[in-house]
């Protein structure tokens, strides 16, 4: 069933895994470390990891292994260039995939029209506050601010980089999710949920690429924001 994770959301904030690689043993990991929910990645190589994803019939093997772990699972299927076929969305939603997760820029317009996942549309740097009203228009649900440019991955989270996501939280009554572009920190975690973001999904900028370290970065992010982010 759809809509697990947005579900959750109106629970409080939550915390979301985005695997480095579409392996089982990191999915492993981030569920023993008390993540809420996973994400991973098809037809595209990912800037903050440097790991190519295969296809749906390349990956799936993997993709059913995580999928038994029982946690809301997302996915990015794809870019502009490489976009999966209106039959691989909707094997993904059989498969049962929680929600899908695109730049708007890359994104058809069918895609917001895909039935069975929950419709989730990433947001740019260059993403104007303006078009937030038309996005909830369309139909998403889901909106992860991922607002930054290439060149500032992996540095410290700033108060300018706070601003910009206090000025989404203004703009939009969707739910929002933080990617760590920036090396956030668990002690950061109390000011992002005192500006009313609903996830923060940590990736390799702050898992790295192996389960140990997934599993301890996961651990420390779901103890920070169990104690209410503070």
């Amino acid at each position: 069933m759809s809509g697990v994770l947005l579900g959750l959301l109106a629970g409080g904030p939550r915390l979301i895994v985005s695997l480095p690689r579409n392996r089982p043993e990191l999915a492993s990991a981030a569920a023993e470390g008390g993540t809420d929910a996973l994400k991973v990645h098809l037809n595209v190589t990912h800037q903050a990891s440097g790991t190519h994803f295969g296809s749906l019939k390349e990956e799936r093997g993997a993709l059913e292994e995580i999928l038994s772990l029982g946690l809301p699972t997302g996915i990015v299927p794809g870019v502009a260039a490489s976009l999966p076929s209106r039959e691989d969305m909707a094997e993904l939603a059989r498969m049962g995939i929680d929600f899908f997760d695109l730049y708007v820029h890359d994104m058809p317009v069918w895609m917001t029209r895909v039935e069975g996942m929950t419709r989730t549309a990433a947001i740019g740097h260059d993403t104007p506050l303006e078009a937030m009203p038309a996005l909830e228009k369309l139909g998403f649900e889901m909106l992860e601010a991922a607002v930054i440019p290439h060149e500032g991955y992996g540095a410290p989270l700033s108060v300018s980089d706070l601003a910009q996501y206090q000025r989404i939280r203004r703009a939009t009554q969707l739910p929002i999710i933080v990617p760590t572009q920036r090396a956030i920190e668990p002690g950061d975690v109390p000011a992002l949920v005192g500006i009313g973001l609903d996830a923060i999904m940590i990736g390799a900028i702050v898992t790295g690429r192996e389960p140990g370290g997934l599993r301890a970065a996961t651990e420390q992010f779901a103890s920070a924001l169990s104690a209410g982010g503070g």
